[in-house]
């Protein structure tokens, strides 16, 4: 049974990761398309907002809620796994994902209502932190273990660095064009 559960909670994790990431991907259009004049803006506008809606409450939230169903079930059946430090490491990760996840959904109800905070450079930076939660995440539970911290840290510092630039770059690029 344990393995069945587990089978689940990995796929539903992978659909969660996409729709996070192609949220943010659909934030970053959406603000662009301000830019725009109109009627462009307006047209883009409204075909964002339906993007976001059938991406977010279609895939992103049920995965969500299906990956954390499957993860608590898992528990549930192997509740050994609680006493280990990875695992609390791990959980602390998930929970600041759900809170990245409930961030993006304000995100969604702030443009649909024509508020732009941020900008899309911004809003790349924040696709970023997806990336990184993911890492740390998939390092943790396949090597399971805290004792690594260390390492783990300054590898997640090493990759946030490297995204980071990696963004700068692309909007320079992007500036020149």
């Amino acid at each position: 049974m344990y393995e069945y559960v587990k089978a689940i909670h990995i796929i539903f994790v992978v659909c969660w990761m996409a729709g996070l990431f192609y949220i943010v991907r659909l934030f970053i259009y959406h603000t662009e398309a301000q830019d725009k004049p109109e009627p462009d803006r307006g047209i883009l506008s409204k075909q964002f907002e339906v993007m976001e809606k059938k991406l977010w409450y279609i895939i992103t939230v049920p995965s969500m809620l299906l990956t954390v169903a499957a993860g608590i079930t898992m528990l549930v059946l192997q509740p050994g796994w609680l006493h280990f430090g990875w695992m609390h490491l791990k959980l602390t990760f998930v929970v600041v994902l759900i809170g990245y996840h409930h961030i993006c959904q304000s995100k969604i109800k702030q443009m649909r209502n024509g508020v732009f905070k941020w900008t899309s450079t911004q809003l790349r930076l924040w696709n970023e932190l997806a990336t990184i939660l993911l890492f740390a995440i998939v390092f943790l539970v396949v090597l399971k273990s805290a004792l690594n911290w260390i390492f783990g840290v300054v590898g997640l510092v090493s990759l946030a660095i490297i995204l980071m630039i990696a963004v700068k770059i692309y909007k320079r690029y992007r500036d020149k064009k």
